[in-house]
């Protein structure tokens, strides 16, 4: 029962994150760097922000798997 509660508030926390780096004025401070070979700084921003929240879940459940 313990090990539920532990995921479920790991992934709490990981929610609480991805709200911060993806609603915050954080975002706002990005869109006005030069863009990275030719992609736009916000665009890069966004999808690796996305995609870091996506690897970090993943590894959260697959270690309570074991």
């Amino acid at each position: 029962m313990a090990h539920a509660r532990l995921l479920r508030q790991r992934l709490l926390l990981l929610f609480l994150l991805g709200l911060l780096l993806l609603f915050s004025p954080l975002v706002l401070q990005v869109e006005h760097l030069a863009p990275w070979q030719a992609i736009p700084a916000l665009y890069l921003y966004l999808f690796l922000v996305w995609a870091g929240l996506i690897s970090v879940a993943a590894w959260i459940v697959a270690r309570a798997r074991t």
